[in-house]
């Protein structure tokens, strides 16, 4: 099997995830306006831009050109991330709090359904796809979160003797 190494990992510039966020805020470009422009998903975007994913080299040099940003960052955008590594729990954020409550009060019987539906096994993040849209509604929009991931079952190995 043929294994492609990723490009040598330089560490961020100093907060250059925040120069590209003030650029993108300075020329009035909402996140989904960006992705059109760069030609990925917004979701995917949100999460690259607050450090959880890394970028592709080209998509890198593309994100730092529309914004006008130095070129020359564009390898520090495709490093593996340490996800999740800045975050608290509980979440101290209102938004990624209540996120965390719908989590707690129906991860139990969503896990208690994925288990009636497919097996004893997990939905991976790893293959995963996220979406988000508003649902206009009488009482306040919604806002709609769709989460599709694959469906990994446990396989138990007993130890080698």
């Amino acid at each position: 099997m043929t294994h492609t190494a990723p490009p040598p990992c330089v560490p961020l510039p100093h907060d250059l995830l925040g120069q590209v966020q003030a650029a993108r805020h300075e020329q009035q470009l909402t996140l989904a306006d960006l992705a059109a422009r760069i030609g990925t998903d917004r979701v995917w975007l949100a999460a690259a831009l607050d450090g959880q994913h890394p970028f592709s080299l080209p998509l890198a040099q593309t994100l730092l050109g529309t914004l006008g940003l130095d070129p020359a960052h564009a390898v520090s955008l495709t490093c593996v991330p340490m996800r999740g590594a800045f975050q608290t729990l509980p979440p101290t954020d209102p938004t990624v709090y209540r996120l965390y409550e719908v989590l707690q009060v129906y991860g139990p019987a969503l896990k208690t359904l994925i288990h009636e539906e497919f097996g004893d096994g997990i939905m991976s993040a790893i293959n995963f796809r996220l979406e988000l849209r508003r649902e206009p509604h009488p009482d306040g929009d919604r806002v709609v979160i769709t989460m599709a991931g694959k469906f990994l079952p446990y396989h138990w190995a007993a130890p080698e003797p």
